[in-house]
């Protein structure tokens, strides 16, 4: 875990989803003949790109309905009403997992299906005014997830602590950069004229804005990892299966030497060391 306060407060991730707490669940019942979770599996890097392909199916299968409709009409009062319902949707359903977590099995491929309808509405219209633009933002998208997923696991871009906050800087910075330009359009002003602009200093400030935005991918992608550790590792010394016992603890064996060693105490126990002597136990991780 980082050790900078506004790392922090914030977040390591850009998304907004994802925080310490995404990943704090009821661990179910421990009994005599091992664990037995009653929430979904831990989440891991690899579970999520399977996820992110079921979703993304979801999202190409609705948004080519939408595109479909609109080029055998031709007419982009046909699809508006698709897409226009799709965004909202899609927002009131990313609002509801945000803050109902244990819904998302439900709510998720509800918003992929509503996001592929605005999508595909959207990229449509587009598709008209200037042709080949959408398989080209389609193959870069894909292209920077891949490439990036492909750097991280092989260790050539490594989030460190500086990289993590240079990024959250960055990103915070351009945020807040939007944000009163948003704000002087609002009282008539032109703006920030440069972060709009078709010249080189607005498209290389576009660029930036890509780079950092891919970047924060990477911190997904560690934060997951780091957040996705099992508990039912044997070695005791890293802390990362810290559980708090929520019911049971007189069920469970006595603080070992490792366990003395990092500190734990309490209702706090790491999941790798502590044994179930008799009953139930519930945790939370």
């Amino acid at each position: 875990m980082s050790n900078h306060s506004m790392l922090n407060r914030f977040g390591r991730s850009g998304n907004p989803s994802l925080n310490a707490d995404t990943f704090r669940r009821e661990a179910g019942t421990r009994s005599s003949g091992g664990i037995q979770s009653t929430a979904s599996e831990v989440m891991t890097l690899q579970g999520t790109v399977n996820k992110t392909g079921i979703l993304l199916a979801l999202v190409v299968l609705s948004a080519s309905y939408t595109w479909n409709i609109f080029f055998q009409s031709g007419n982009p009062g046909s699809v508006m009403p698709l897409a226009m319902g799709g965004a909202i949707i899609g927002f009131i359903l990313a609002l509801v997992t945000m803050f109902k977590r244990q819904w998302s099995g439900i709510t998720a491929p509800m918003y992929a299906i509503a996001q592929g309808f605005f999508l595909g509405g959207i990229s449509a219209i587009f598709e008209a005014q200037y042709p080949g633009i959408v398989i080209q933002a389609v193959g870069l998208t894909l292209g920077t997830l891949t490439s990036l997923l492909f750097l991280y696991k092989t260790g050539i871009v490594k989030p460190t602590e500086n990289f993590r906050l240079m990024v959250a800087s960055a990103t915070m910075g351009i945020a807040m950069l939007y944000f009163v330009s948003f704000i002087m359009n609002m009282f008539g002003s032109s703006g920030i004229g440069f972060i709009h602009s078709n010249g080189l200093f607005g498209i290389g400030f576009s660029l930036l804005v890509v780079g950092i935005a891919a970047l924060n991918l990477v911190l997904d992608f560690d934060f997951i990892e780091e957040a996705g550790v099992p508990i039912g590792c044997s070695n005791g010394v890293c802390g990362t299966c810290e559980v708090e016992v929520l019911e049971g603890m007189n069920n469970l064996s006595e603080l070992n030497q490792e366990e003395e060693d990092l500190g734990m105490e309490g209702n706090k126990r790491l999941g790798c060391q502590c044994n179930l002597l008799s009953g139930t136990v519930k945790m939370t991780y």
